[in-house]
C-alpha cells in the first residue's frame, strides 16, 4: 500500500481538493494499492471541505460529503511514503518539522515536473502492473530516481511550485487553485495509469 499525504494550510480547499481526487482516480487506475490522506499545517479541524472548493471536486466527478479535516502533525507526516505539499513554504516547514522526510516531501507541481523528466530519461523503465506487490516495488524505485531529478525539476519549475489559495477569496481565485492543481494530480494519475497498463 503506498501511503500519500497532501497538506495544505486549513486542510478545507487545496489538500482535500489533492486528496479525494487523487483517491478517486487511482483507486480506478490501480485498486486498492493507495492510500490517499490529508492535513493542514493551521487546519480547521473538524471542518468539512470548503463550499466552493468541494463544488470545484464535483465538477470532476469526484464527491467531499464525508470529508473532515485534520491537523497536521509529526506522527502523521512520517506514516506516509510521499507527502505532497501545496506549497513550497508547506513542504519546507514539513521538512523543519522532521529533518527525515525530505527524501518524500514536494510540492504537487514540483511532484509531477519530476515525473516527466523521470520519463525523459533512458534508463526509466520501472515495473509494470497494477498487483500490490508491483505497485510498491514501482512506487519505492521511483522515490528512489525522483531524488536524481529533483533539482533539475525545481529548476524547469521557475518558481512556479505554489497552489494557489483560494479561501474566502472570489471565484476567479478558486478557478485558478483548479488551473495550478488539477494538470498536476492528472499527471501523477497518468503516470500510474501507464505503468498499471498490462
Amino acid at each position: 500500500m503506498i501511503r500519500i499525504l497532501t497538506v495544505c494550510t486549513g486542510n478545507i480547499c487545496r489538500s482535500p481538493y489533492a486528496e479525494l481526487f487523487l483517491q478517486s482516480e487511482l483507486n480506478r487506475v490501480s485498486p486498492g494499492s493507495f492510500t490517499i490522506r490529508s492535513a493542514g499545517a493551521h487546519a480547521l479541524v473538524g471542518h468539512q471541505m470548503d463550499e466552493r472548493s468541494s463544488m470545484k471536486l464535483r465538477e470532476v466527478g469526484v464527491a467531499s460529503d464525508e470529508f473532515v479535516a485534520r491537523q497536521l502533525n509529526e506522527d502523521i507526516a512520517n506514516g506516509n511514503d510521499l507527502i505532497l505539499a501545496l506549497t513550497d513554504e508547506h513542504r519546507s516547514n514539513i521538512v523543519a518539522m522532521s529533518p527525515r522526510l525530505l527524501k518524500r516531501t514536494y510540492t504537487v507541481r514540483e511532484f509531477a515536473t519530476v515525473l516527466g523528466e523521470l520519463a525523459a530519461l533512458p534508463d526509466s523503465t520501472l515495473p509494470k502492473g497494477k498487483d500490490s506487490t508491483t505497485v510498491d516495488t514501482r512506487w519505492a524505485a521511483l522515490l528512489n530516481k525522483a531524488q536524481l531529478v529533483r533539482h533539475v525539476a525545481r529548476a524547469k519549475s521557475e518558481g512556479n511550485l505554489d497552489v494557489i489559495d483560494p479561501y474566502r477569496q472570489s471565484d476567479p481565485v478558486y478557478e485558478r487553485m483548479v488551473e495550478e492543481l488539477l494538470p498536476a494530480l492528472r499527471l501523477i494519475v497518468s503516470f500510474e495509469s501507464f505503468h498499471a497498463a498490462e
